[in-house]
């Protein structure tokens, strides 16, 4: 049986199975690491069509690259399956180099964003001597056709949607204009291979799984990648069917928390409901906690009670800016007022709030940064995330980073924490990261914050434990910066 391997490198830890943002975990404020459900979906799908599968996230497992050659020559794999980031894409083919001169006789294969659909000026900037195929589009549904025709025919590859194949040593690239419509169709993620120990709730230390419950987005936010790799229509998968999936982790793997991966869980206010319904109506309810990501438009306070009463406990929201001239250009969709009431909608539903916030687009004067600090403190959610705006390729911000001449080289290997361009057309980047600096700190150092975190702690000792540890970590990485 051919073996085939489903990694995440040795290395600092990425989102790597969060193609939209790709976050970087060891500097974000709050973030934990997530479930590789993009590895997990791929185990399932090869299983199903008779491969042995060995599937290992090394970065989070904390193991080196000789404990992932080792595996891979043990497991004498004739594929390797590499998730791979902006940020991460040079250290990634470094790691691949040094495999295939170990075991120059594996099929690589890279999944990433950055592949979708790439100008041919993306791919002059990386060296692939060593990569046999690339993945741009959806992973789980292309690596299953993608080994079988590696391994039968080869000349399937032509119609095999979202890859790069070589053929007489040039890149081709396949059809990157259609999405799979039904998600139902794919089995589960194969939970018997990750090490599900390893994915927590940032503040109880608990198990938390991730369920991808819809994909695509109608928005046009200039700075988001979503609606190229995954599409513009939204994809729902059925109630019912992400139902029987939270069962299923529960039941079979014990897991009473979860991450319901959507960049618009509550655009469909009816399939909102009625997933929520499912949960209430069930010997589940009362027993599972959840958080969810939302817009701030639309949004209702019927629909956060509910999740509420679902089991939601926390919901993230894509605040962004403070500044109306901002968020107008960035084609956000909302106004300052509606993040506002959105914020206000979750607190009186009872639930704690995560809030995301952009700085340094093209336009933005410290004025704009302002701005966005003052509504951060405004808003006071109980977790922040200050990001600086970071153009990846194939998103209208690229396009406006590139015009104003504001990309320096590239940006590939950068990420929200090091700024791949050299500021905005008002302010140099370190104008702009001494003032996420300052404001990250300013923000978490409050005696009013401080006390709302203990106060809510004080009778949880493990949560107390883990404010002090992000606390720390957030304290060393800015200042360190």
């Amino acid at each position: 049986m051919v073996s085939i391997a489903l990694v995440y490198p040795a290395g600092l830890m990425f989102q790597r199975g969060e193609d939209r943002c790709q976050s970087n975990i060891n500097s974000s404020t709050a973030t934990s690491m997530r479930a590789c459900n993009d590895l997990g979906y791929a185990a399932a799908v090869l299983k199903q069509k008779g491969f042995d599968v060995f599937l290992k996230d090394y970065q989070t497992e904390n193991l080196t690259f000789d404990d992932m050659l080792a595996d891979l020559t043990d497991r004498r794999c004739a594929m390797m399956m590499l998730a791979t980031t902006n940020a991460t894409v040079f250290s990634d083919l470094a790691v691949v180099a040094k495999i295939k001169k170990a075991l120059p006789e594996l099929c690589v294969v890279l999944k990433g964003a950055i592949f979708f659909d790439p100008e041919d000026g993306l791919l002059a900037q990386l060296d692939l001597t060593d990569v046999d195929y690339l993945i741009g589009g959806e992973s789980d549904f292309i690596i299953g056709d993608l080994a079988a025709a590696h391994f039968g025919d080869r000349s399937n590859l032509a119609a095999i949607g979202g890859i790069l194949y070589r053929d007489g040593g040039k890149w081709v690239k396949t059809d990157f204009t259609h999405w799979h419509d039904d998600l139902d169709d794919l089995p589960f993620p194969d939970r018997t291979l990750m090490n599900n120990a390893l994915y927590l709730r940032p503040d109880t230390q608990e198990k938390q799984a991730t369920i991808t419950t819809s994909r695509g987005c109608p928005s046009n936010c200039v700075y988001c990648l979503t609606p190229r790799i995954s599409g513009k229509r939204l994809r729902l998968r059925s109630p019912e069917n992400i139902f029987a999936e939270i069962r299923e982790c529960y039941e079979k793997f014990g897991i009473r928390n979860f991450f319901f991966k959507s960049d618009t869980f509550t655009i469909n206010k009816a399939w909102t409901t009625a997933l929520c319904d499912l949960i209430i109506a069930s010997p589940l309810n009362g027993k599972i906690e959840w958080v969810a990501n939302s817009r701030v438009n639309p949004i209702d306070q019927e629909t956060l009670v509910k999740m509420k009463q679902a089991g939601c406990w926390l919901v993230a929201f894509g605040f962004e800016s403070g500044s109306p001239e901002s968020l107008e250009k960035m084609k956000k969709g909302a106004t300052v007022e509606q993040n506002k009431a959105a914020a206000a909608m979750a607190k009186r539903a009872g639930l704690q709030v995560y809030g995301f916030y952009l700085i340094g687009f093209p336009w933005e004067s410290m004025e704009h940064l302002r701005q966005t600090a003052d509504l951060m403190f405004e808003i006071d959610a109980d977790y922040v995330e200050l990001h600086i705006a970071t153009p990846f390729y194939g998103t209208k911000l690229y396009d406006m980073a590139k015009a104003d001449g504001l990309i320096n080289e590239s940006v590939l290997g950068r990420d929200y924490f090091n700024a791949p361009t050299i500021g905005t057309n008002r302010l140099s980047i370190a104008d702009v990261e001494r003032f996420r600096k300052g404001i990250i700190l300013r923000y978490h150092l409050r005696p009013s914050y401080i006390w709302r975190k203990l106060r809510s702690a004080i009778t949880k000792p493990r949560v107390l434990k883990n404010y002090f540890r992000f606390g720390w970590r957030l304290i060393k990485n800015t200042v360190a910066r």
